[in-house]
C-alpha cells in the first residue's frame, strides 16, 4: 500500500509539472485571430541616462526630485566648482605674466635688430676706409719702388692698411653675433606667444570644467531616482540622478519565427496597456533581433523552429509622447497587435483610441 501511494503521489506531481510547464509555455506564445493579426505581451519601457558628475567633486545643490518633469539643457544639480574658479584665476594671472613676457621680448627683437642694423652699417664704413688704405697703400709701394719715399712712411701705411683689414673683419664678426642674437630673440618672442597660447588653453579647459559643473538635462524627461544627496563628494562619473527619456518610450514583446519573419520595420503596432485597457496607443516596429530567444542552440526539426521567439520593439512616436507626457508612465505591462496584412483595416476594438469621448447630452 505505500509503495502505491507513493506512486499516485509522484504521478500527480508529474502532472501537475506537465501542466505548470505547458501553462508557461502556452502563456508565452503570441495568440494570433482570425482576423489576422498576432499579439504578444510585453511592458512600456523608456531609455535612462544617469545624470553623472564629470569629474570628482562635492555636490554644491541639487535642483531637481524624483518624479519631476524636465526639459532639455535644464540645469539638474551643481557641483562644488570653487577650486576650478582658484585655479582660473591663477592662470588668468599667469596669462597677464606671459603677455609681458611677449612684450618684453618683442622690444628684445627690435633692439637686436636695431643693433644689426648699426653693425651692418659700421661694417660698410670699415670696408670703405680698408679701400682708401688699399689704394694709399698701392700709391705708397710704387713711389717706394722709385725711392721717392722713405721705407718707415710704407711700412706706416702697410700698418694702417693691415689695421683696417682687421676692422673689417672685426665688424664682420659683429654682424654675425648680432644675427645670433636676433634670431635667440626670435626664438624667446616664439616661446613667449607658445607659452601665451599654453595657459589659454588651460583657461578654456577650466572653464569647459566649471560649466561641466552645472549637470543639465540631455533631453526632455523624468526624474525616476535621487541617488545622491547635497554635501556628498563623489568620484568621476558619480551618480546624481536618474532620467528617464521619455521620447525615446517603447515596448519589447516577443513574436515566433513565422511572424517574425513576416514583419517589416516601420510597420504598425496598437498597443492596450492593462492600467488602460479602454485606450489603444499606435506604435511602430523599429527593431527585431536576429537571435532567437527561448530556444535550444541546436535545433534540427521544422516543429522546433516554430518554438523560436524573436525580441521585438515597437516605438511610439515622440511626437505623440510629447503631447501626451505627463500621461506617460514606463513599467505598464500591456499587449501588442501587429498585423500580418498591412492592407488589412483594424477591428473597431483595436482602433487608435487615445482620448475619451466627452459623454453625449439626453
Amino acid at each position: 500500500m505505500v509503495n502505491l501511494k507513493g506512486k499516485r503521489l509522484w504521478l500527480i506531481i508529474a502532472v501537475a509539472v506537465a501542466a505548470g510547464a505547458f501553462y508557461s509555455w502556452r502563456y508565452m506564445q503570441p495568440e494570433a485571430s482570425e482576423d489576422g493579426l498576432v499579439s504578444g505581451n510585453g511592458r512600456i519601457e523608456a531609455v535612462e541616462i544617469d545624470i553623472a558628475a564629470k569629474s570628482a567633486g562635492r555636490i554644491q545643490e541639487i535642483l531637481a526630485d524624483e518624479g519631476d518633469f524636465v526639459t532639455a539643457g535644464q540645469i539638474l544639480a551643481r557641483m562644488d566648482t570653487q577650486h576650478l574658479e582658484a585655479q582660473r584665476r591663477e592662470a588668468e594671472a599667469q596669462l597677464q605674466q606671459a603677455r609681458y613676457a611677449v612684450e618684453t621680448a618683442g622690444s628684445q627683437v627690435n633692439q637686436r635688430l636695431s643693433e644689426k642694423e648699426a653693425a651692418v652699417a659700421g661694417l660698410a664704413q670699415r670696408q670703405a676706409e680698408l679701400e682708401t688704405l688699399r689704394k694709399r697703400l698701392h700709391r705708397f709701394e710704387v713711389l717706394a719702388k722709385k725711392d721717392a719715399i722713405a721705407a718707415q712712411e710704407l711700412d706706416d701705411v702697410q700698418a694702417r692698411f693691415l689695421s683696417g683689414k682687421a676692422a673689417v673683419s672685426a665688424a664682420e664678426a659683429q654682424i654675425a653675433a648680432t644675427e645670433a642674437a636676433v634670431a635667440t630673440a626670435r626664438s624667446q618672442l616664439l616661446g613667449s606667444r607658445s607659452a601665451i597660447k599654453a595657459v589659454e588653453a588651460g583657461i578654456e579647459r577650466l572653464q569647459v570644467d566649471i560649466e561641466d559643473g552645472a549637470l543639465k538635462a540631455p533631453c526632455d524627461g523624468r526624474i525616476q531616482y535621487r541617488v545622491a544627496q547635497p554635501g556628498e563628494v563623489l568620484a568621476g562619473g558619480g551618480k546624481i540622478l536618474n532620467l528617464v527619456n521619455l521620447g525615446e518610450v517603447y515596448m519589447t514583446f516577443f513574436l515566433p519565427t513565422a511572424v517574425a519573419g513576416k514583419i517589416e520595420l516601420g510597420s504598425e503596432v496598437h498597443l492596450v496597456l492593462d492600467a488602460a485597457p479602454r485606450f489603444v496607443v499606435p506604435a511602430r516596429i523599429s527593431f527585431v533581433a536576429d537571435v532567437a530567444q527561448f530556444t535550444p542552440k541546436t535545433v534540427e526539426t521544422a516543429s522546433e523552429r516554430q518554438k523560436l521567439m524573436f525580441r521585438v520593439k515597437a516605438r511610439i512616436d515622440p511626437e505623440l509622447l510629447k503631447a501626451n507626457i505627463t500621461r506617460v508612465k514606463t513599467g505598464l505591462p500591456g499587449m501588442a497587435y501587429v498585423r500580418l496584412d498591412q492592407s488589412r483595416a483594424w477591428p473597431d476594438h483595436l482602433q487608435v483610441k487615445l482620448h475619451e469621448a466627452p459623454p453625449t447630452r439626453p
